[in-house]
């Protein structure tokens, strides 16, 4: 298979390319297109140099190595782009905004009515339908004052 592979030199890297990409469209993930991209890379030097298959195989390894990286720094998988920081964590954009008591808090805890659910609340005893503004978010927990 090597000895092949040797023989058809830059076109068989060209064809392992072909293959590859065409393995990627079958089987999608993002991950074979950069393999793919290495192969057809080295077979268009191979096409203007001749170079032995160690160095071929160096040069895929190499350009494999680089088309990942270079996916990783233009595509930034991994990373979540967002315009909102707290998408995620909702009780995050509740902070600063005011709310109403809706169970007492009483031994510094109860609830406040955020649309339709019950958060827990925890700051100073205050009386159902007191106004008070969330200053933090501990998990689950809302941490108010009164507004």
């Amino acid at each position: 298979m090597m000895s092949e592979m040797a023989d058809l030199g830059g076109w068989a890297w060209l064809g392992a390319g072909l293959l590859l990409l065409i393995l990627e469209a079958i089987v999608p993930g993002v991950f074979l297109l950069w393999f793919g991209f290495a192969a057809a890379v080295v077979g268009a030097v191979v096409l203007m140099f001749d170079i032995s298959l160690p160095w071929q195989l160096a040069l895929f390894g190499a350009a494999a190595i680089a088309s990942l990286v270079l996916a990783k720094l233009v595509f930034r998988y991994g990373e979540t782009v967002s315009d909102d920081g707290g998408m995620n964590v909702r009780s995050a954009g509740y902070v600063g905004k005011i709310y109403v008591v809706e169970q007492p808090i009483s031994n510094g805890r109860g609830k406040i009515r955020i649309g339709d659910s019950l958060w827990i609340a925890e700051g100073p005893d205050l009386d159902k339908g007191t106004r008070v503004r969330v200053t933090a978010v501990h998990g689950t927990v809302l941490k108010v004052e009164p507004a």
